[in-house]
């Protein structure tokens, strides 16, 4: 494989673990600084990508620590592995935050199932919560939309950089490729792994 064929095979990937759910990448890890200057690393859902200009989209609840990191050091780095193929993608990049009533936040929350808005309601991720204190009866259409609404927010990653790294039995290989503001492609090399 070259690495034209090498690169577009990488994004490909990523846009079909957006509607597969079985897909290696359809969970990643969204690497962060926090305020102490100490990484953190938390598995977020994959929801969308455009291609063409190297955006991956995640959700999360506005209320957490990912989006205060965020608002402090937009640089973070977005690492997923399928074990299926043995292929590791490392994307570094800026990401752009789209709260509550944005315009973004809303077309995303119009898109999710009732289940998933769910998920957006109740009290901010972090914060304790004493066993038998979550109603089992918690049936997803019994909670209103602005009840999760008011904390859904929207990541918009743009990756700078593609760290792609096939695992093999006998030759691993890796390659890297960096993009401008745009999303164009201004590099490309295999490299030692």
């Amino acid at each position: 494989m070259n690495l034209d064929d090498t690169v577009a095979s990488a994004w490909a990937e990523l846009e079909a673990a957006t509607v597969n759910l079985q897909s290696g990448f359809r969970y990643v890890n969204l690497c962060s600084v926090d305020a102490s200057g100490r990484p953190q690393a938390r598995m977020v859902v994959l929801r969308r990508i455009e291609r063409t200009r190297r955006l991956l989209e995640v959700h999360t609840d506005t209320r957490s620590a990912k989006w205060q990191e965020i608002s402090q050091h937009a640089s973070v780095t977005i690492l997923g592995f399928c074990a299926r193929t043995k292929l590791q993608l490392r994307l570094q990049g800026m990401v752009e935050r789209h709260g509550p009533g944005s315009e973004r936040a809303d077309k995303a929350w119009a898109e999710l199932s009732p289940w998933t808005r769910s998920t957006y309601a109740g009290g901010p991720p972090g914060d304790e919560v004493h066993v038998g204190a979550i109603p089992k009866s918690m049936a997803a259409n019994a909670i209103a939309d602005s009840d999760g609404k008011a904390f859904f927010g929207v990541l918009s990653f743009r990756a700078e950089a593609l760290d792609w790294f096939e695992l093999r039995h006998a030759d691993n290989r890796r390659a890297l490729f960096t993009y401008d503001e745009l999303g164009a492609l201004t590099d490309q090399r295999w490299v030692n792994p």
